[in-house]
């Protein structure tokens, strides 16, 4: 099932303070240190708010996500920016695929999995299935890059709902309960977002985010096939402490 159906409509203005910036510039750090890439490929990549500025900048990227309706979002922002792209060579393709097993018809050099799309995953099978599927998506010596949470956010999710928002045009009552035994949560929202006029629409949405040990991901890294892996937290290329809230992995085929 789509979890991002009626979603879609309303993502950007909900995740309009969302550190997008931070995000590319992490990755832009990584390749200064390990080498630039040509062609990038974007799991996860929802309305495009990190792979249309990689296009921008000249590079060849592949966005792909399992949501149609995200994809639609993002492909109509897409068009509103491609001519400033073509000029720099850049490019996208918009491809509807599940991480955990999609495929292109060639190897890229990079992949990024940003905005803790991995927690989305809440069986350690299907980590693993998208951990292969990375691997086997990339060149030799190609990078893949992803942040999850640290299992503490969760934690502090739970203890901090429910949250609110009360803007203008959109509004959210925001409320998790959380399976410490599995560091798992379940995110359940009640959206309202405005139409035509003063008329709202309401909508329920639940999404299940899943924390994993750090150990344990780099152990199925280096299971998948990946040579070497490092972690690094809070979109800098610094070692992860117990106060880390955003985890970093830069993997290596």
């Amino acid at each position: 099932m789509d979890a991002y159906g009626q979603f879609a409509s309303v993502y950007d203005r909900l995740m309009a303070d969302m550190p997008y910036d931070k995000w590319r510039q992490f990755a832009e750090s990584c390749w200064a240190r390990y080498g630039e890439p040509s062609t990038v490929v974007d799991l996860g990549c929802g309305t495009g708010s990190i792979a249309i500025p990689l296009a921008l900048s000249g590079r060849s990227v592949y966005g792909i996500d399992l949501s149609a309706d995200m994809l639609a979002v993002a492909s109509s922002k897409w068009d509103d920016r491609r001519s400033a792209s073509i000029a720099r060579g850049g490019s996208i393709v918009w491809l509807q695929q599940d991480m955990r097993d999609w495929q292109l018809a060639e190897p890229a050099d990079c992949v990024i999995s940003f905005c803790d799309c991995i927690n989305y995953l809440t069986e350690e099978e299907d980590v693993e299935s998208a951990f292969r599927a990375a691997h086997e998506g990339l060149k030799e010596d190609g990078l893949f890059m992803f942040d999850v949470h640290a299992p503490s956010v969760l934690e502090r999710y739970a203890e901090g709902q429910p949250f609110v928002l009360d803007e203008e045009e959109v509004a959210y009552i925001w409320t998790c309960e959380f399976d410490e035994e599995r560091c798992e949560i379940e995110h359940q929202l009640t959206i309202f977002a405005q139409e035509q006029g003063e008329r709202f629409r309401r909508f329920e949405e639940l999404h299940t985010q899943r924390a994993y040990d750090p150990d344990w991901i780099k152990a199925a890294l280096l299971r998948a096939g990946f040579s070497a892996v490092e972690l690094f937290a809070d979109f800098e290329l610094q070692p992860a402490d117990s106060d880390s809230e955003r985890l970093f992995f830069v993997a290596r085929r």
